[in-house]
């Protein structure tokens, strides 16, 4: 044993704070990409509708960007972030835009 070196002590609070930190980060990208592949596949189901008209396809574009909403305000909330931001308008924007552009062109 080494007096000039003593052992570091251990901290209970500061391995909680990680654990919740890293449980945080875990769950929210878990919500996050779930609720992303169900608007992709809006988006896809919009494309490829039997009998297709604009309304629906421009609908199910528009459910897609309110789930791409709805995963950002998950992820938000999941790290105790206020639920007002401009992330929650570029989720909504984002894949309205992209399915819109592949649905209308």
């Amino acid at each position: 044993m080494d007096p000039n070196g003593p052992k570091p002590t251990h901290n209970p609070y500061l391995e909680d704070a990680r654990m919740i930190r890293v449980q945080q980060w875990v769950m929210s990208s878990l919500a996050v990409t779930t609720i992303l592949h169900l608007s992709v596949g809006l988006i896809l189901a919009a494309m490829f509708l039997p009998n297709p008209s604009l309304a629906s396809e421009i609908g199910l574009t528009i459910i897609a960007g309110a789930f791409g909403a709805i995963a950002v305000v998950a992820a938000l909330a999941i790290h105790k972030k206020p639920l007002a931001s401009w992330w929650v308008v570029a989720g909504f924007v984002v894949p309205t835009a992209v399915g819109l552009f592949l649905v209308l062109r």
